[in-house]
């Protein structure tokens, strides 16, 4: 099976993006692009988190009411949510009202408050995993870079950010350009990759 699909233009899109009426607009304006914003690093560190078990489309319609429900996913805010966020949060139901998903949120925002104040920002820190050798396009779940970043947050005390979820993460922020071969973004990516200096 081929790895595109024709796109609402007539252009090759990966596959993927052609699963639900949403997708279209993320991959093209969105995955697999660089990022530094430690904000939208952290909303997808996040995101991935609360999609273990689930689809991404389940997370992409939710991701607005994730937003309003997480203080704009700003980790300094996050970082100060109590027992009466959380009860709040288990009762919202625009989103996944998963408690230990929930709980891990608040907890990996108070992990990124003290990556920030060790390493700069978030951005510094995550850009030194992206591989120097990248995968084949579409033909893996993780990658050694994937489990060494989940390993390492697990270390510093992240939660529910496994190898698949770090490579998915990857994928999104564009450490890594997964877009398929033929894929109309797949060039837009990469020259983007060429302009972006990594923070260090």
């Amino acid at each position: 099976m081929t790895k595109t699909i024709e796109g609402p233009d007539g252009q090759p899109r990966c596959r993927w993006a052609a699963s639900a009426p949403d997708f279209f607009a993320y991959h093209d304006n969105e995955w697999g692009y660089p990022v530094v914003d430690d904000i939208r690093l952290f909303e997808k560190v996040c995101l991935e988190s609360f999609q273990s078990g689930l689809s991404w489309r389940t997370i992409l319609t939710k991701r607005e009411n994730f937003r309003a429900a997480f203080a704009g996913f700003d980790f300094y805010k996050v970082a100060k949510f109590d027992e009466g966020d959380i009860a709040r949060l288990l009762a919202d139901s625009g989103i996944v009202r998963h408690r230990g998903k929930i709980e891990a949120t608040i907890n990996n925002a108070k992990r990124a408050v003290e990556m920030v104040e060790a390493e700069g920002s978030l951005a510094t820190y995550f850009w030194r995993f992206e591989p120097t050798a990248p995968p084949t396009p579409q033909s893996v779940t993780t990658i050694p870079e994937a489990a060494a970043l989940a390993k390492d947050l697990k270390k510093r005390g992240w939660k529910f950010f496994g190898p698949t979820t770090a490579f998915a993460f990857m994928q999104a922020m564009g450490l890594v350009n997964d877009h398929a071969e033929g894929c109309h973004m797949r060039d837009k990516a990469t020259k983007l990759r060429a302009k972006f200096t990594p923070p260090t």
